[in-house]
């Protein structure tokens, strides 16, 4: 009886071990470590549901991602399914390097109206499909409730605050009153000291070539657009409305002393931090930022909408998907994988952790009951994105990394005061389109 037991007990654990053995592993590779938890539990309840298949996930920063995912396309460690932007799978379809998921979204009658509107075509081309959304980003102004307190500006004031690029609006006028010098003077009174200046109102990147979060906003609410539409091939870098709008951001910078002067940013530790340690009042940015200053600002903050702006309010509406490598060679399990990531059953999982807000309605509504749940009024990325016309979309075009380095190259020169940007915007874009010639 007892080598019966044995043999059963035996037999149990080569049975699972043959289980376990026959798994098959996906990797999968993001960059936001704030998302990677949702993922996880994505995951686990992928497995449960496909009890063949484990998903590895791997996490790396924005600049190291993106090496280790091109140069793993040539030596062949690239992961199987990757989260992808729209900056970069254009330059990847051409070079096929991911797969078309047509043949599967058909085969398996996938129904691709579940997303917010507009985010599954910016994931196709020429009638293929690369992608299937997975959540979508506005912008807001993250903002120091003391810092305000003390300014005499109040939020109801920032709720309907405008800009224009002649004077700055009263967004302008905040950030100047924002700003102090060691004398304790703002930057609207004629004793202001813009060279020793103790709390600015205003700090952010340069944003290169798109500018989402830095500037793109406050231009396209001036009259530019990038380009005629997704994969058009002519972009108006040289507009003077875009040259107006840069002009007038680099000067607070460059000129007035309201904003952490570009030339100080390399070496100040990263831009989100010279407002969670207090050293600037304000700084635009993506939703997809909620959870840093959630867990990373120690003091009372609040979430502004956009300046109104000569045409109104707009925010960049832009979408992430996740491709498959083409060298994968678990392309079906892999494939499960990315359907699952778009389901409504992993979208309301990730809702459900707050840190983005996924590309269907019932995810979204997830990610706000758990922003309310921690006191976080998010009201300033969904109103935006709920407004019809106040949002554009991510200029999706061909050649973006040549157009990238031009750009931030020009950018780079205009905050640096090297340039005017008239000079430099009007340079670059002839480069830019001499790239479609």
């Amino acid at each position: 009886m007892k080598q019966l037991t044995q043999k059963v007990g035996m037999l149990a654990i080569a049975g699972f071990l043959g289980t376990a053995l026959a798994q098959t592993e996906v990797s999968y590779w993001l960059w936001d470590a704030n998302q990677k938890p949702a993922y996880e539990a994505c995951a686990a309840e992928f497995s449960k549901q496909n009890p063949n298949i484990r998903v590895k996930i791997e996490q790396k920063g924005w600049d190291d991602y993106w090496t280790s995912i091109t140069t793993g396309f040539v030596a062949g460690t690239a992961p199987d399914v990757f989260t992808s932007h729209l900056a970069k799978y254009p330059e990847f379809a051409l070079n096929n390097q991911i797969v078309d998921l047509t043949p599967y979204i058909k085969r398996d009658n996938l129904d691709t109206k579940i997303y917010y509107p507009g985010l599954y075509d910016l994931w196709g081309k020429d009638g293929k499909q690369y992608g299937l959304p997975k959540d979508w980003d506005t912008v807001a102004i993250v903002y120091n409730k003391k810092m305000l307190r003390e300014a005499g500006v109040t939020e109801a004031q920032i709720k309907n605050w405008t800009w224009n690029p002649k004077d700055g609006g009263t967004f302008g006028q905040i950030l100047a009153r924002l700003t102090k010098d060691k004398n304790g003077n703002n930057a609207l009174s004629p004793r202001f000291d813009p060279k020793n200046v103790v709390q600015y109102g205003w700090v952010s990147p340069n944003g290169g070539g798109y500018g989402q979060t830095e500037w793109s906003w406050l231009a396209v609410s001036n009259g530019f657009k990038f380009n005629d539409g997704p994969w058009s091939r002519k972009y108006y870098y040289d507009s003077p409305k875009l040259a107006e709008t840069i002009q007038w951001l680099a000067d607070l910078g460059l000129k007035r002393g309201i904003a952490v002067p570009f030339k100080d940013l390399p070496t100040s530790g990263g831009v989100e931090p010279l407002f969670t340690s207090g050293k600037a009042a304000m700084m635009p940015q993506g939703s997809w930022m909620i959870t840093y200053f959630r867990d990373n600002t120690k003091f009372e903050y609040g979430w502004a909408p956009l300046p109104i702006g000569p045409l109104g309010r707009k925010s960049m509406f832009n979408g992430l998907a996740d491709n498959i490598w083409v060298g994968s060679k678990k392309k079906e399990e892999a494939w499960r994988w990315v359907r699952f990531m778009g389901s409504p059953t992993c979208q309301n999982i990730v809702g459900s952790f707050g840190v983005v807000f996924p590309a269907i309605k019932s995810g979204v509504d997830a990610a706000l009951k758990a922003h309310a749940s921690k006191g976080i009024d998010v009201s300033a990325f969904t109103t935006v994105a709920n407004t019809p016309g106040a949002t554009f979309l991510f200029p999706i075009a061909d050649k973006a990394s040549e157009v990238s380095s031009i750009m931030q190259a020009a950018m780079d020169s205009i905050f640096l005061g090297k340039a005017t940007a008239v000079d430099a915007l009007r340079e670059a874009n002839a480069k830019v389109n001499a790239l479609f010639r």
